[in-house]
């Protein structure tokens, strides 16, 4: 769902999300500043309840000198500000400029306030939450602190109510085991007006090239949640198909292939998290495509466990390549959902979206447009994925999954009627992770059970974005 994560459920594919196609204990990989760290995006979920912390507003630094103060993990001290080039002295090109700076700042100060909500003045509504997700991802992960060592101009354009602003940036990541990572990007940032002031509105790093840590998972081919990935003891393949060999470095369930899939269907519980577990994510959904495509359309709920006692839920669908989106139905832990993906009119292309929250009774619909391979339909648990690698899997305990269907060439099918095989989630060192039991008696029913064994995190790129 990019999650991974990205997210949200993604993945490096069959990756069968890959949405989101795959979080840690240490969890979410570090997504890309702004937009570009918001890997998984896939997650979507309030870091409210995610960190911890009352979403207090929390005054932004001051826009003379929004680099002069770098927050460290418990709190603010003086730091020597980052080199920065020249601020220009055209009036719309040094406001363009200021604002870059002070969401640096902003972001830096709420990964180590963890509250995001200082962020909300530099940002548009959407990249406020896709930088708010980005953040969670990271905390997820095991970051305590960000720090931006450089920053140079690079063009910048200014069209009416519109511009875009290109920097070269060096940013250092520090993790809660005290060790830091590395990395310089290119950002390429999508500003507008708003309410006379400029805003962000997107920030995309084309080339970004981390300096130190393992190479990163090209983002095209990991999204979160989303497309699963074969395992390995390094760093996760582009592409693997978890159905052939029933085993996935980041899916666990079940998944069925041969046939033209038009709908899939499922009933779970949301899961209740260990209270004294390790940081980590999951997803459970149901899908069409990604076994052997790199299509996926899912949608599922979301589990995230802070590691120190705070959890958050959520709903949400991914369309891949795009990032998850959350949608307006609360769950809980102990929930009965009802998820269904049916094509509305045979190769139209339009497809039903559907929740049902059996236990509360709330419902949500949708229809989306998306071009489907049509070549696989999934019931999956997930643990998502950024542009960096797959984020640990959280403590789920036992999910059960009901009422397993799918449309194949028209006709439908239940789990064992469609031949759907079973897929295994392995960590680096080829132990089992997330495990389905057989399928049972009903055809359309089984269970995912989660082990002792621990999930290994991936590497972190503070500076990339995921899907």
């Amino acid at each position: 769902m990019s999650v991974a994560y990205e997210a949200p459920r993604v993945e490096d594919q069959p990756s069968v999300v890959a949405p989101v196609s795959s979080p840690p204990p240490p969890m979410p990989p570090r997504p890309p500043r702004r937009s570009r760290r918001a890997w998984l995006a896939a997650v979507g979920l309030s870091a409210v309840v995610v960190l911890g912390v009352a979403a207090e507003s929390v005054p932004p630094n001051s826009p003379g000198h929004p680099l002069l103060v770098n927050i460290v993990a418990g709190g603010s001290v003086p730091a020597t500000p980052p080199s920065v080039g020249p601020v220009q002295a055209d009036p719309q090109v040094a406001a363009i400029q200021q604002v870059i700076q002070r969401a640096n700042a902003e972001q830096t100060q709420a990964i180590a306030t963890q509250n995001p909500a200082v962020m909300a003045d530099t940002a548009t509504t959407a990249h406020y939450q896709q930088m708010t997700q980005t953040n969670q991802q990271l905390v997820a992960q095991g970051v305590t602190a960000i720090q931006l060592t450089n920053l140079s101009w690079g063009p910048i354009t200014v069209n009416g109510s519109s511009a875009t602003a290109t920097t070269q940036e060096t940013w250092v990541t520090t993790f809660s085991d005290s060790t830091t990572m590395q990395s310089t990007d290119t950002n390429v940032y999508t500003l507008v007006l708003q309410n006379g002031s400029w805003v962000i509105s997107d920030d995309q790093q084309p080339n970004g090239t981390p300096t130190a840590g393992p190479a990163p998972t090209t983002p095209s081919t990991a999204p979160a949640p989303g497309t699963p990935t074969q395992p390995q003891s390094t760093t996760p393949p582009v592409v693997a198909n978890p159905v052939a060999d029933n085993t996935s470095r980041n899916w666990s369930g079940y998944a069925a292939t041969g046939s033209t899939y038009t709908a899939v269907s499922g009933t779970w519980t949301v899961p209740q998290l260990s209270t004294g577990g390790a940081a980590g994510v999951g997803a459970t959904w149901v899908g069409i495509g990604g076994v052997n495509s790199r299509d996926l359309i899912q949608a599922g709920t979301q589990d995230v466990a802070s590691g120190s006692g705070q959890s958050q839920f959520q709903a949400w669908i991914e369309t891949l390549p795009q990032p998850s989106q959350q949608v307006p139905l609360a769950v809980a832990p102990g929930d009965s959902v009802t998820v269904s993906i049916v094509e509305q009119n045979a190769g139209s292309g339009v497809w039903s979206i559907s929740y049902k929250n059996n236990t509360s009774g709330q419902a949500y619909q949708t229809t989306v447009r998306y071009n489907s391979s049509q070549s696989s339909a999934e019931w999956i648990e997930e643990a998502p994925a950024s542009g960096n690698g797959i984020i640990p899997l959280d403590n789920f305990g036992s999910i059960a999954f009901s009422g397993a269907t799918a449309t194949a060439n028209g006709r439908t099918v239940d789990l064992s009627q469609a031949g759907a095989q079973p897929i295994t989630m392995l960590n680096a060192n080829g132990q089992a992770l997330a495990v389905p039991s057989n399928i049972g008696s009903d055809g359309s029913s089984f269970n995912m059970t989660r082990t002792s064994v621990k999930a290994t995190p991936a590497p972190v790129n503070p500076r990339r974005q995921g899907r």
